[in-house]
């Protein structure tokens, strides 16, 4: 009997190999009972949806949120920028985006996958490497700049610079959580047609909220973060911009630029009209991963 036959049949090593196969058995299974409720909470969220979108509120057929689609993006924003162009027209096909981390879930990965080209701005260099990884043709076509930095409202419009961004895109998004409201505003010499950022669903529709800009300060986890969706109405406003719609999970506002409002889209431009609340659990958890296709 050569050793490793008779190594097999030591009782413990027997003892072990079961064991083990008992434990691959159980991540097996459990793997399938998480699909599983990932398969039912989407199925939920969807028949969700649906129910809420046949309230009167979204009646007008111009109302956004009829067409949220998720490809590459957290919620619906893919399908509504997508109509967003579809009535203003597309424009240069530029974008700017702060706050991708790898760029796997943004909201101009599909933009950039249909060929526009952009500029992207994260904070973290684990984020920024991997990301530089996932696209680098896109960077070496030059049809994509990453930006490395820690984004404040005193250094963001240097940085674009820096890089070379246009003064004129046609697409801004901003996502860098607590500041988001004072990155914008410290972009006023960036013309967008389009503006999405993040709100802060809590403060309802009306309440005019900002927080305080503090560049050594994140997000720590609670509601006390960036701005009411009427402070950004109001800046976006200020800037000549009209709010025309916002994701239904109460995450990110829509804004086109006036001119390019009028009766494409569900009036009156305010955050009483399209304020929606904070819906969290209709982030993407189950379904189809958003990465890249390669």
């Amino acid at each position: 009997m050569s050793f490793k036959s008779w190594l097999k049949q030591l009782p413990g090593l027997r003892y072990i190999v079961d064991v083990r196969r008992d434990l691959q058995d159980i991540r097996w299974e459990l793997a399938t009972v998480r699909k599983t409720a990932d398969d039912q909470l989407e199925a939920a969220n969807a028949a969700y949806v649906d129910r809420l979108l046949t309230d009167a509120r979204y009646a007008d057929p111009r109302m956004l949120a009829h067409h949220e689609l998720r490809v590459h993006s957290q919620s619906g924003e893919d399908g509504i920028i997508a109509e967003i162009y579809r009535r203003i027209g597309p424009g240069d096909r530029t974008f700017i985006e702060f706050g991708v981390e790898s760029g796997v879930e943004t909201n101009t990965t599909l933009l950039l996958r249909q060929g526009w080209r952009g500029w992207w701005v994260d904070g973290s260099a684990e984020s920024v490497a991997r990301a530089r990884t996932l696209f680098a043709p896109e960077i070496a076509a030059g049809q994509l700049t990453i930006i490395e930095a820690l984004v404040t409202s005193s250094n963001a419009a240097r940085l674009l610079a820096d890089a070379g961004a246009p003064a004129r895109v046609d697409l801004l998004s901003l996502d860098i959580d607590r500041n988001t409201w004072h990155l914008w505003k410290a972009l006023r010499g960036l013309s967008a047609r389009v503006v999405v950022t993040e709100y802060n669903a809590s403060f309802g529709p009306t309440t005019d909220w900002v927080i305080e800009d503090d560049p050594t300060a994140w997000w720590n986890g609670t509601v006390n973060f960036g701005a009411s969706l009427a402070a950004f109405e109001r800046l976006g406003r200020e800037f000549g911009y009209a709010l025309v719609g916002c994701t239904l999970n109460g995450s990110n506002a829509f804004f086109v630029t006036a001119a390019l409002a009028d009766d494409r889209f569900a009036g009156p431009f305010t955050s009483a009209r399209h304020w929606e609340p904070p819906r969290y659990f209709l982030d993407h958890r189950g379904g189809h991963p958003t990465g890249p296709l390669r």
